[in-house]
């Protein structure tokens, strides 16, 4: 039997029309929509299903990637489909624990629309992200420590693909000086803030209050954290982590390595685009790697599956 893992991509993937098929064709699905709009208090079909700028900002974009997100999950489980462990990155971390039963998909939305409102609050101006092609994380480390202001990494991606954060000036100075120090490209990012740095500290402590109201619940599968790319088993530990996941740096490529290690064979991506299938073929290119976008993407991997198992 394959080791399923599902993985969740986080904010940059989003598109007017996500999830349409499943929202048209599945009730399951149509209820993940309909708890988010009670809990965003807008219409998530206008949102996203219609051309609407606001789907580009974060304090709509998290909400409205993470219930795409979680409408395929609900349709996926419905059709046997489940995982061995789960992992999301960054917004996706949240999908994950619904996966792992740690969150109900009413508390995983309701803390994602505060979430998104309190990292954009958090720095409205001042602030930067810059791809770094191939360098090691080591090297980038390295400099973003010697730079002056606040810079520090916020995504080991993938090999050769790293994001830097924080103070505009500083990022710029740190990229400059990664160049010199033998960087392919330095990429800016089109982003609303400095995620993933110092700078947004004070959203995660804002946030510690949102994820104390809500009850976690027993994981009935493992995830794994972005902060420290570990299996999280006890779920009194994923009030803390998901507070500092906000500042911390995103250990996407340590994640994959660690269920690469632990024998997880099979990589299901659940939203929208092949981001993270990207990352994985960077990574672990020997392992198997599936996504789940569209009905006729579930419809092709349910008969793979039946396949194997035969």
């Amino acid at each position: 039997m394959s080791k399923i893992a599902f993985i969740f991509p986080g904010q940059g993937a989003q598109y007017t029309g996500m999830g349409r098929d499943f929202y048209e064709n599945f009730n399951r699905a149509k209820e993940v929509f309909a708890i988010a709009g009670k809990v965003s208090g807008m219409s998530m079909e206008e949102l996203i299903f219609k051309e609407d700028k606001r789907l580009d900002i974060t304090k709509y974009t998290q909400v409205a990637m993470l219930t795409v997100e979680l409408a395929i999950l609900k349709v996926l489980e419905e059709k046997g489909i489940t995982s061995f462990v789960n992992a999301g990155l960054s917004l996706g971390e949240y999908a994950a624990l619904v996966a792992s039963g740690g969150l109900s998909v009413h508390d995983a939305l309701e803390l994602v629309v505060k979430r998104g409102a309190l990292m954009q609050e958090a720095v409205p101006t001042g602030g930067a992200m810059i791809a770094v092609m191939g360098l090691d994380g080591s090297i980038v480390e390295g400099v973003c420590e010697k730079t002056e202001g606040i810079v520090s990494v916020a995504n080991y991606n993938c090999p050769g693909q790293i994001v830097i954060s924080g103070e505009e000036k500083a990022v710029k100075d740190a990229a400059a000086e990664l160049k010199e120090a033998g960087a392919k490209r330095c990429i800016p990012l089109n982003v609303s803030g400095p995620f993933h740095s110092k700078m947004l500290e004070g959203a995660g402590e804002q946030l510690a209050e949102e994820l104390a109201k809500v009850e976690i619940g027993e994981l009935t599968a493992p995830y794994i954290s972005n902060v420290t790319a570990e299996y999280v088993i006890d779920k009194e530990e994923v009030r803390e982590l998901l507070k500092r996941q906000v500042s911390s740096s995103v250990k996407w490529q340590q994640t994959i390595e660690l269920m690469a290690s632990e024998g997880v064979d099979t990589f299901i991506e659940i939203g929208p685009k092949k981001t993270l299938s990207a990352f994985l073929k960077k990574i672990a290119p020997q392992l198997k790697s599936y996504h789940v976008e569209t009905v006729k993407d579930m419809e092709e991997l349910l008969e793979t599956l039946k396949g194997e198992a035969q």
